[in-house]
Protein backbone atom coordinates (compact mmCIF):
# COMPACT_ATOMS: atom_id res chain seq x y z
CA UNK A 1 0.00 0.00 0.00
CA UNK A 2 1.15 3.65 -0.95
CA UNK A 3 -0.63 6.92 -0.56
CA UNK A 4 0.23 10.38 -1.53
CA UNK A 5 -1.98 13.58 -2.28
CA UNK A 6 -2.45 16.95 -3.24
CA UNK A 7 -0.15 20.09 -2.45
CA UNK A 8 -2.46 21.31 -0.27
CA UNK A 9 -3.26 18.45 1.70
CA UNK A 10 -7.29 18.37 0.95
CA UNK A 11 -7.33 14.97 -0.91
CA UNK A 12 -5.49 11.96 -0.03
CA UNK A 13 -5.10 9.05 -2.30
CA UNK A 14 -3.83 4.82 -1.74
CA UNK A 15 -2.77 2.82 -3.89
CA UNK A 16 -3.28 -1.47 -3.31
CA UNK A 17 -0.84 -2.52 -5.61
CA UNK A 18 2.48 -2.49 -7.58
CA UNK A 19 1.95 -0.25 -10.67
CA UNK A 20 1.47 -2.70 -13.82
CA UNK A 21 3.57 0.01 -15.75
CA UNK A 22 5.14 2.98 -15.59
CA UNK A 23 4.95 5.95 -18.61
CA UNK A 24 7.07 8.20 -19.59
CA UNK A 25 4.61 10.26 -21.72
CA UNK A 26 6.52 13.13 -24.21
CA UNK A 27 3.01 14.02 -25.53
CA UNK A 28 1.49 17.49 -25.80
CA UNK A 29 -1.22 16.62 -23.22
CA UNK A 30 1.06 15.53 -20.44
CA UNK A 31 3.21 18.26 -20.91
CA UNK A 32 0.37 21.04 -20.78
CA UNK A 33 -1.45 19.16 -17.83
CA UNK A 34 1.98 18.83 -15.70
CA UNK A 35 3.80 22.27 -16.81
CA UNK A 36 6.91 19.70 -17.62
CA UNK A 37 9.04 17.77 -20.12
CA UNK A 38 6.72 15.10 -19.59
CA UNK A 39 4.56 12.51 -17.21
CA UNK A 40 5.70 10.05 -15.35
CA UNK A 41 2.83 8.06 -14.82
CA UNK A 42 1.99 4.71 -13.14
CA UNK A 43 -0.53 2.57 -13.75
CA UNK A 44 -2.72 0.69 -11.53
CA UNK A 45 -6.13 -1.25 -11.46
CA UNK A 46 -8.80 1.08 -11.30
CA UNK A 47 -9.89 -0.71 -8.74
CA UNK A 48 -6.26 -0.23 -6.62
CA UNK A 49 -6.67 3.22 -6.37
CA UNK A 50 -8.89 4.88 -3.48
CA UNK A 51 -9.55 8.57 -2.70
CA UNK A 52 -9.09 8.55 1.13
CA UNK A 53 -9.91 11.78 1.69
CA UNK A 54 -11.42 14.49 0.63
CA UNK A 55 -13.18 15.11 -2.72
CA UNK A 56 -11.87 15.23 -6.47
CA UNK A 57 -13.58 17.45 -9.11
CA UNK A 58 -13.07 15.85 -12.85
CA UNK A 59 -12.01 18.23 -16.05
CA UNK A 60 -12.94 15.81 -18.96
CA UNK A 61 -10.84 16.35 -22.17
CA UNK A 62 -11.07 14.74 -25.81
CA UNK A 63 -7.88 12.98 -26.50
CA UNK A 64 -6.74 14.18 -29.82
CA UNK A 65 -5.15 10.65 -30.79
CA UNK A 66 -7.68 7.75 -29.73
CA UNK A 67 -11.17 10.52 -29.91
CA UNK A 68 -11.85 8.83 -26.38
CA UNK A 69 -12.49 11.09 -23.08
CA UNK A 70 -9.67 11.52 -20.61
CA UNK A 71 -10.68 12.14 -16.99
CA UNK A 72 -7.95 14.62 -15.36
CA UNK A 73 -8.80 14.29 -11.54
CA UNK A 74 -7.65 16.72 -9.02
CA UNK A 75 -8.46 19.01 -6.34
CA UNK A 76 -10.86 21.33 -6.14
CA UNK A 77 -8.50 23.79 -4.28
CA UNK A 78 -5.44 23.86 -5.14
CA UNK A 79 -5.37 22.45 -8.33
CA UNK A 80 -3.42 19.34 -8.08
CA UNK A 81 -3.45 17.01 -10.81
CA UNK A 82 -3.61 12.94 -9.19
CA UNK A 83 -4.49 10.79 -10.80
CA UNK A 84 -6.38 10.43 -14.56
CA UNK A 85 -8.83 7.45 -15.53
CA UNK A 86 -9.61 6.10 -19.74
CA UNK A 87 -12.72 6.10 -21.45
CA UNK A 88 -10.47 3.82 -23.92
CA UNK A 89 -9.00 2.23 -20.89
CA UNK A 90 -11.88 1.55 -18.32
CA UNK A 91 -9.94 -0.45 -16.20
CA UNK A 92 -6.73 1.54 -15.43
CA UNK A 93 -5.83 4.66 -13.66
CA UNK A 94 -2.80 6.13 -14.22
CA UNK A 95 -1.44 8.06 -11.08
CA UNK A 96 0.57 11.53 -11.53
CA UNK A 97 3.90 9.80 -9.64
CA UNK A 98 5.12 12.92 -8.63
CA UNK A 99 1.56 13.27 -5.90
CA UNK A 100 2.72 10.05 -3.83
CA UNK A 101 3.94 10.60 -0.60
CA UNK A 102 7.04 8.92 -1.39
CA UNK A 103 7.61 8.79 -5.25
CA UNK A 104 10.44 6.78 -5.06
CA UNK A 105 8.84 3.94 -3.69
CA UNK A 106 8.16 1.92 -7.00
CA UNK A 107 11.60 0.74 -9.53
CA UNK A 108 11.76 2.12 -13.09
CA UNK A 109 13.30 -0.30 -14.92
CA UNK A 110 12.90 -1.48 -19.01
CA UNK A 111 10.83 -4.42 -18.06
CA UNK A 112 7.99 -2.06 -16.76
CA UNK A 113 8.77 1.36 -18.24
CA UNK A 114 7.93 2.80 -21.67
CA UNK A 115 8.79 5.95 -22.96
CA UNK A 116 5.88 7.23 -25.21
CA UNK A 117 5.63 10.11 -28.27
CA UNK A 118 9.17 10.90 -28.37
CA UNK A 119 7.85 13.10 -31.90
CA UNK A 120 6.65 15.68 -29.42
CA UNK A 121 10.00 15.16 -26.76
CA UNK A 122 11.43 18.31 -25.95
CA UNK A 123 14.69 18.88 -27.21
CA UNK A 124 17.47 18.30 -24.72
CA UNK A 125 15.36 15.51 -22.80
CA UNK A 126 17.61 12.56 -22.36
CA UNK A 127 16.42 8.69 -23.73
CA UNK A 128 18.00 6.18 -21.60
CA UNK A 129 19.86 3.30 -23.08
CA UNK A 130 17.74 -0.58 -23.54
CA UNK A 131 14.36 1.17 -22.58
CA UNK A 132 11.42 0.60 -25.30
CA UNK A 133 11.02 3.98 -26.66
CA UNK A 134 7.79 4.24 -28.82
CA UNK A 135 7.05 7.63 -31.36
CA UNK A 136 3.94 8.11 -30.65
CA UNK A 137 1.75 5.72 -28.51
CA UNK A 138 2.16 2.37 -27.53
CA UNK A 139 -1.38 1.28 -29.78
CA UNK A 140 -1.03 2.96 -33.34
CA UNK A 141 -4.89 1.93 -32.88
CA UNK A 142 -7.27 0.00 -30.65
CA UNK A 143 -5.55 -3.30 -30.71
CA UNK A 144 -2.85 -2.62 -32.86
CA UNK A 145 0.66 -2.54 -30.81
CA UNK A 146 3.50 0.26 -32.26
CA UNK A 147 7.53 -1.30 -32.61
CA UNK A 148 8.98 0.47 -30.21
CA UNK A 149 12.94 1.69 -30.90
CA UNK A 150 15.67 0.39 -27.84
CA UNK A 151 19.06 2.55 -28.26
CA UNK A 152 21.92 1.09 -27.08
CA UNK A 153 23.40 4.75 -25.23
CA UNK A 154 21.53 7.04 -23.84
CA UNK A 155 20.06 9.44 -25.99
CA UNK A 156 19.40 13.14 -26.18
CA UNK A 157 16.32 14.35 -28.23
CA UNK A 158 17.10 16.27 -31.29
CA UNK A 159 15.65 17.33 -34.11
CA UNK A 160 17.49 14.48 -35.78
CA UNK A 161 16.44 12.03 -33.33
CA UNK A 162 13.03 12.77 -33.68
CA UNK A 163 13.57 12.36 -37.89
CA UNK A 164 14.96 9.21 -37.53
CA UNK A 165 12.24 7.92 -34.83
CA UNK A 166 10.08 9.02 -37.54
CA UNK A 167 11.18 6.96 -40.00
CA UNK A 168 11.53 3.99 -38.35
CA UNK A 169 8.09 4.39 -36.82
CA UNK A 170 6.54 4.68 -40.45
CA UNK A 171 8.45 1.77 -41.67
CA UNK A 172 7.35 -0.13 -39.27
CA UNK A 173 4.00 0.93 -39.34
CA UNK A 174 3.84 0.00 -43.08
CA UNK A 175 5.52 -3.95 -42.05
CA UNK A 176 2.40 -4.11 -39.22
CA UNK A 177 -0.46 -2.79 -42.08
CA UNK A 178 0.73 -5.50 -44.54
Amino acid sequence: MQEGGCLCGRVRYRVMSEPSDIICCHCKFCQRATGSAYLVETLFPKDDLSVTEGEVRTYEHISEGSGKTIYVNFCENCGTKLFLTFERFPAIAGVYSGTFDNPDWFSRTSENTQYFFLSEATNGTVLPAGFEIFHEHYWESDGVASTPQLYKEHTVVTPEVKEESDSFAKKHQQANNK
